[in-house]
């Protein structure tokens, strides 16, 4: 019964992808209907985590060349490619974790946010012109790579809560007996 206390409500900004409805109208959705909701949240979600993973490892490495050169260091392609797996794997990420995602390889990713991954990147280059990019060049890419980061992080969160809101309610259904897990 919508606005009771089993109702799942958002946290955080309340912002959530429900395609035009309202949490009080999920009780009203069919369960084919919500499981197809949750199952695209889920699919999109994919798809901007993977996004997300091509942006941190342009991020990384530039950041690393910044330390690198902030320590007296400036490396040449070859000293950046022979530190790549120590710049990549370092744990240095926020504390967030995130979810395991059901799909490594994602079916779809937004195309505006890869678009400007593509832009900001310029298709790849900017990112192999590292080793040779002066330090404002490189302070500037920074800038860039970590506003596209922060974008596709929100976008994630806001999807990270419509996917708590939809398994809200089909849980919420499995203990009131409205629907089974085999079928409705």
């Amino acid at each position: 019964m919508p606005g009771t206390d089993d109702t799942p409500r958002p946290e955080g900004d309340g912002a959530l992808e429900l395609d035009g409805i309202g949490v009080d109208d999920l009780p009203g959705l069919d369960l084919d209907d919500l499981r197809r909701r949750r199952d695209a949240a889920v699919s999109t979600e994919t798809g901007l985590s993977y996004l997300r993973r091509l942006v941190q490892g342009p991020l990384d490495l530039v950041r690393g060349e910044l330390e690198s050169r902030a320590g007296g260091e400036r490396r040449d392609l070859a000293g950046l490619v022979d530190g790549l797996g120590a710049v990549l794997s370092e744990s240095g990420r926020g504390t967030a974790g995130g979810r395991i995602p059901m799909a490594l390889e994602p079916s779809e990713i937004d195309p505006e946010l890869a678009e400007e991954l593509r832009r900001v990147t310029v298709g790849g280059t900017r990112t192999a012109d590292v080793a040779t990019a002066d330090d404002d060049e490189l302070v500037a890419f920074a800038a860039e790579l970590d506003a596209l980061e922060r974008r596709v992080s929100a976008r994630r969160r806001s999807l990270h809560r419509t996917i708590d809101v939809l398994n809200g309610e089909l849980a919420r259904r499995y203990r009131s007996g409205e629907a089974t897990v085999e079928g409705a």
